[in-house]
């Protein structure tokens, strides 16, 4: 199968592109000019690389009309981190782009597109997430998402193709933006500092990585599997719970400081993927338990510290 996959530097593309090559396909990553390839690597060697700013993504018409693709994976977006999400780019680059993108992989004639999308399409929830929930976003961000999500699904509607976007909670793993939470943490514990958290009552639904792209490679081969689809690990756990899991993992004797910051103004309470509907049409279901996931993100980011 030969797949196209923008983000594929990301913490989520690139191990994406990892598993489709383990698998045997063939792919072509979209990146920025001057995107940091450290993620791939590994892998360099195996793919073919296009080079594109998203908003200018459709200059990649002949180049993917020469690989032909089978399945285009959209996973590029910029600005995730909570500092941008409110930034015009979401609507004059991420939206406009994907629009773009969309475009260009329908002139190459591509069958099937899969979009990541995202909870804060949802808006704010104090229940598990499913698909037939009304969406209230709040932020440029969650509104972009899912303008980008019902405007390709429209756009495939008339051209023919077959549409999959997946509304996905949260991830985590190596190789993650060390902004994030679980990240951020373990390497303040790993150097021996102590970590200012919130008061950390929040639910949050977090997926390992690895079970994060089996979702979207089993959403693309999943010839049933069409429309939005939500997914996370399909448990929640307090930030709290998290937290203390990791401190145990690094430094039982640490210290973690809950309640020196304060939540957010825009704090989401309750975060949690109902897979049901996801399970029932692709078959898929997370492998990684919670516990089993935060030892391996452990033991990645101590070797990382080894090294530097």
């Amino acid at each position: 199968m030969r797949c196209v996959v923008t983000g594929a530097s990301g913490h989520v593309g690139s191990f994406l592109t990892r598993l489709l090559l383990k698998r045997g396909h063939e792919v072509l990553a979209v990146v920025r000019p001057t995107s940091d390839l450290w993620r791939l690597g590994d892998v360099l060697g195996r793919l073919s690389l296009a080079y594109a700013e998203l908003e200018e993504v459709d200059r990649l018409v002949p180049q993917l009309c020469d690989f032909r693709p089978e399945v285009a994976f959209h996973l590029a977006w910029t600005g995730v981190t909570a500092d941008y999400r409110n930034s015009e780019a979401q609507i004059t680059t991420n939206l406009f782009g994907s629009l773009r993108f969309f475009q260009a992989v329908r002139v190459a004639r591509c069958p099937v597109f899969v979009g990541l999308g995202s909870q804060a399409e949802f808006g704010l929830y104090d229940r598990a997430l499913t698909e037939d929930l009304p969406v209230r976003p709040v932020t440029a961000y969650g509104v972009s998402k899912l303008s980008a999500g019902l405007l390709t699904a429209k756009l495939a509607e008339i051209a023919g193709l077959r549409h999959v976007w997946l509304r996905l909670v949260s991830t985590y793993g190596p190789k993650d933006d060390t902004r994030h939470l679980i990240p951020s943490v373990i390497l303040q514990l790993l150097r021996g500092e102590t970590p200012r958290l919130s008061p950390g009552e929040q639910l949050c639904d977090y997926l390992y990585v690895e079970d994060a792209v089996e979702a979207l490679l089993s959403a693309a081969t999943a010839k049933n599997a069409s429309g939005v689809l939500v997914f996370g690990s399909g448990e929640a756990h307090s930030v709290r719970e998290i937290c203390e899991k990791l401190k145990d993992l690094v430094d039982p004797g640490a210290t973690l400081a809950f309640g020196a910051e304060p939540y957010r103004s825009d704090q989401i309470m309750h975060l949690e993927a109902d897979i049901s509907r996801i399970r029932s049409v692709t078959g898929w279901s997370p492998r990684a338990s919670l516990d089993e996931g935060l030892a391996r993100t452990v033991a990645y980011y101590r070797a990382m510290e080894g090294e530097s």
